[in-house]
């Protein structure tokens, strides 16, 4: 689970990098679809790292079974 966490953060710190790049070469559906991926990206390791009421996180239950 954290090989995948940590995927998805380089993923979300790539995917903007590339959106730009492709707005600037033209391609603007392509940019918009990289950006959303990005934020969804992003909300999905946030959902998955944040603790909660409880204080613990949903990635810390799931190395705990």
């Amino acid at each position: 689970m954290e090989t995948v966490l940590s995927i998805m953060v380089l993923a979300v710190l790539g995917l903007p990098i590339a959106a730009w790049l492709m707005w600037r070469k033209g391609d603007r559906r392509q940019a918009v679809l990289m950006a959303v991926l990005a934020l969804v990206a992003a909300v999905n390791v946030a959902i998955w790292t944040l603790p909660d009421a409880s204080g613990t996180s949903p990635v810390a239950q799931e190395l705990k079974r």
